[in-house]
């Protein structure tokens, strides 16, 4: 942290400016510069830190709308019984002795935290999560890096569906990609041998059954969606058991439509019956890619340049065939890495995930 200084002319010996002196600074033409604040700061908005705090709560509905967040840390502390909804993206939040409260956080730049909560249930999507000494929570969630628990029991996860007009710009706000979730990955610092302290939601979960839509005419502003084929973050299997022991790698290079294009095939494959376990948005080198595409790296390469690859899994009985049924059909002009074989296809999904996963520290 810094601050600027000018520099001064010295006055006279005594204190005393010389006789003829501001005349000789006018005629040399310099002008007195108006003063400067010391500090950045000075200069930014007041910030009230009750705007970004919800504390000491009960029995009541609470939000913010989007853009009254604006990317700022939030706090969530002491709150009973409540519905609390931040419809924005955020820089940090904090969540602690929170009870039976019912939770949507909006995409978090960084990371969430969890402490000394029980019997809550939570949309988050962020960049880290992380809890300590919480009891019985059930989230939906989106995470762009192994989610931790640490002192925590009766945990149970799904992946993250949600939609609001907003929602896809405040994700692009808060630096996370849709395509990154790794929601079921859960690491448990404090495991107790023979109990598990977490486990996932059924398939079946209905969102809105656990953290309901808002019931305040202010929040009933956000045009919100629970539809799974309108969730901003695509729906994806996780660790949960495969249907199939046949999955089939698609893989979409960067361009105007690459998010489109990957929602796209989703609906196309999903619709068939097919399952999509897991999705990854990750930058590829040189090298990458003759490690992950083998003999057709050199036809990729000049494509990583421009920009992160986007990869989904799919699985299902003939999944192979029909991805590339669907890639000829209906992106005939855009360019897919698609595994060309069943006999190649498991070792296609597990040499680009295992990669993006060592990329991402995971």
């Amino acid at each position: 942290m810094g601050c600027f200084f000018s520099r001064r002319r010295k006055p006279a010996q005594g204190g005393q400016q010389q006789p003829g002196a501001a005349g000789h600074d006018a005629a040399a033409g310099e002008e007195k510069a108006p003063p400067q604040p010391l500090y950045s700061w000075d200069q930014r908005a007041k910030i009230d830190p009750k705007d970004y705090t919800f504390s000491g709560l009960k029995d009541e509905t609470v939000g913010r709308l989007p853009g009254k967040v604006a990317g700022q840390q939030f706090v969530i502390q002491d709150c009973e019984n409540c519905n609390i909804y931040i419809f924005d993206h955020s820089a940090t939040i904090t969540v602690d002795d929170c009870v039976n409260c019912k939770i949507f956080l909006g995409p978090i730049k960084g990371s969430v935290f969890f402490r000394d909560c029980k019997d809550c249930k939570c949309i988050v999507a962020c960049q880290q999560f992380r809890t300590r000494d919480c009891r019985k929570l059930e989230v939906f969630l989106c995470c762009a890096t192994q989610p931790i628990i640490e002192s925590s029991t009766g945990m149970k996860f799904g992946c993250f569906q949600y939609y609001y007009p907003e929602l896809a710009l405040q994700f692009k706000d808060a630096g996370l990609s849709i395509f990154n979730n790794t929601w079921s990955n859960i690491h448990d610092f404090t495991p107790v041998s023979g109990e598990n302290n977490w486990g996932l939601l059924p398939e079946n979960a209905a969102i809105q059954d656990y953290v309901p839509l808002p019931s305040s005419e202010e929040l009933k502003a956000v045009r919100i969606s629970t539809d799974a084929m309108r969730s901003i973050i695509p729906i994806t299997r996780g660790r949960r058991q495969k249907c199939s022991d046949e999955s089939c790698l698609a893989v979409f290079f960067a361009g105007d439509y690459t998010t489109a294009n990957a929602r796209k095939l989703t609906d196309e494959m999903t619709g068939k019956g097919f399952q999509l376990v897991q999705t990854k948005e990750i930058s590829m080198k040189a090298e990458d890619a003759y490690r992950v595409f083998k003999q057709c790296a050199s036809e990729f390469i000049p494509l990583l340049e421009k920009g992160p690859v986007v990869a989904l899994e799919f699985n299902g009985d003939d999944a192979v065939e029909a991805c590339q049924s669907t890639i000829n059909d209906v992106f005939s002009g855009t360019k897919v890495f698609v595994s060309e074989s069943k006999a190649s296809a498991s070792q296609d999904v597990d040499n680009f995930f295992n990669f993006a996963d060592m990329q991402m520290g995971m």
